[in-house]
């Protein structure tokens, strides 16, 4: 299928998302759409999925002009969209959720044939090694799962043009290499694909064609063959630095000490096995691990979201397991959470009020119980400005704002306050080269400044980037911890299970 956008138009009041951008994907091949957060790339494919309508321009497939009412449209037309933020229905098990929109049915009686769908996840999951159980419930399982289910819905369907919405953001390095694998293996059986996504190295290994998006406009296209620094300088309009500079860390006194920390869950599994770190002053302390093997309830274990069964958590001198999040924060830890949809900001409130989340009836943005809306509003143009929030203004809600922007508006928040221990997990996820380029500089400046940090990431780049030790986790353990320079074959053994000596 040949699918051809022309002058596509998409205003929101009097922002335009999009101005008369032209795209042109052919069968057979994998387009790459690039640009910041906020530039437009997922208004511009929501457009073309049916989700919002044009306000100009029209879509062409095979030279015949389309008009998608709806996604329902757009998916019997051959068109299908993993989204960057999840469309699941969160009670629904993994089967379910794949077979909605095409229902398959059996008997006289016409019921659902939930046996048809789970065979069809189960296929599809083994076929592309996904571990997922098509009876679980999607509330229950990870964020990394809850991805590949998404994925999966996807491949379910027989779709000629196939976009991809950052797709191995939460996916790690083997998982993403073989879904560039899939990616590749579509195009040469003549599906069109759709690639969005910031990191460049994707990009050059799997794209034919790629175009760049900045503030809603077309600003050029790229071969493959050019470099990362190339591309970058494109995307934001200057040059980028693609490596992480800075100076060897000078780690002070144990600022967090972690002993026989546990987690069971509410069904008795146990997710976190007695852990025991200590985290320096000045030092970044990298956690590795393919998603789900502990991390996010190690994280919220030490904020007090997730209630800690055993052991204890020391943060300069003074016990925070057990305590409420509150005081837990008011000691002086800064949290960037997994899911900053979920956890992150309260969308309905405005961006000026999601910056002082934390601190909301503390001087000078409170004076006893009343707020003061002219403090507040002038911090947050302060905090909008240096952190780069693309917004109309500090009275938009958070959760009108584009997955990337809201990530900022966390790490404004939890980065412009004094704090002795730093937890981020993912802390890029979504963003652009130049933001990533900005919040690592941002992460390190707080290491600099004396505090220790926590990163979990499931960018092996970003692991190795920004630590001075990296901790590996598996199956709730810490399997050992290692230098930066550790190499990656080791450190991919030591996350499929391997301690550091028989990795090593």
């Amino acid at each position: 299928m040949r699918l051809e956008l022309k002058g596509i138009t998409k205003r929101f009041g009097t922002f335009t998302a999009n101005d008369s951008i032209d795209l042109l994907v052919e069968s057979g091949s994998v387009h790459a759409l690039l640009g910041e957060n906020g530039a437009g790339k997922s208004t511009l494919m929501n457009v073309l999925f049916g989700l919002y309508d044009a306000d100009e321009g029209e879509i062409l497939l095979d030279g015949e002009p389309a008009n998608f009412v709806g996604p329902g449209d757009a998916m019997a037309a051959g068109i299908g969209m993993v989204h960057q933020h999840f469309m699941l229905v969160h009670p629904f098990t993994v089967a379910e959720n794949v077979m909605l929109g095409h229902e398959d049915v059996r008997g006289p009686a016409k019921l659902l044939d939930l046996e048809a769908a789970r065979a069809k996840v189960k296929e599809i999951s083994d076929r592309f090694n996904f571990d997922v159980d098509p009876d679980a419930v999607i509330e229950d399982l990870p964020v990394g799962a809850q991805q590949r289910v998404e994925i999966i819905k996807a491949l379910s369907r027989d779709a000629q043009v196939l976009i991809l919405d950052e797709p191995t953001a939460v996916l790690t390095p083997q998982e993403t290499d073989e879904l560039l694998g899939i990616v590749k293996d579509l195009r040469d059986a003549g599906t069109a694909v759709v690639l969005i996504t910031h990191k460049l190295r994707e990009v050059k290994a799997v794209a034919d064609t790629i175009t760049v998006i900045r503030r809603g406009k077309v600003v050029g296209t790229a071969e493959p063959t050019a470099s990362q620094e190339e591309l970058a300088s494109l995307m934001v309009g200057r040059d980028v630095s693609m490596t992480v500079d800075k100076e060897d860390a000078t780690p002070g006194d144990v600022v967090l000490e972690v002993r026989d920390l546990a987690v069971v869950d509410e069904a008795g599994i146990a997710r976190l096995n007695s852990v025991s770190f200590d985290v320096h002053r000045g030092e970044i302390l990298a956690i590795a691990g393919v998603q789900g093997n502990g991390q996010t309830e190690l994280t919220e274990a030490l904020l007090g979201l997730e209630k800690a069964t055993a052991g204890r958590a020391v943060l300069d001198g003074e016990i925070i397991t057990g305590r409420s999040i509150k005081d837990v924060l008011m000691a002086g830890l800064g949290f960037v959470p997994e899911d900053r949809t979920e956890h992150g900001i309260v969308a309905d409130m405005t961006i000026a009020n999601n910056l002082i989340l934390d601190l909301h009836d503390q001087p000078p943005y409170a004076k006893g119980v009343a707020l003061q809306p002219g403090v507040i509003a002038d911090e947050a143009r302060k905090h909008v400005e240096a952190f780069d929030v693309r917004t109309t203004g500090i009275g938009q809600t958070a959760g009108s704002l584009s997955g990337g922007n809201q990530q900022k508006v966390v790490l404004a928040r939890e980065l412009s306050r004094p704090l002795k221990l730093l937890i981020a997990s993912n802390p890029t996820r979504g963003l652009d080269v130049g933001s990533i380029e900005f919040v690592h500089k941002r992460i390190i400046a707080e290491r600099d400044s004396g505090a220790g940090v926590i990163i979990v990431s499931s960018e092996l780049d970003e692991v190795v980037a920004l630590a001075d030790r990296i901790a590996v986790m598996y199956h709730g353990d810490i399997v050992g911890i290692v230098p930066p320079d550790t190499d990656r074959d080791t450190l991919g053994l030591m996350m499929a299970g391997a301690h550091e000596e028989e990795a090593a």
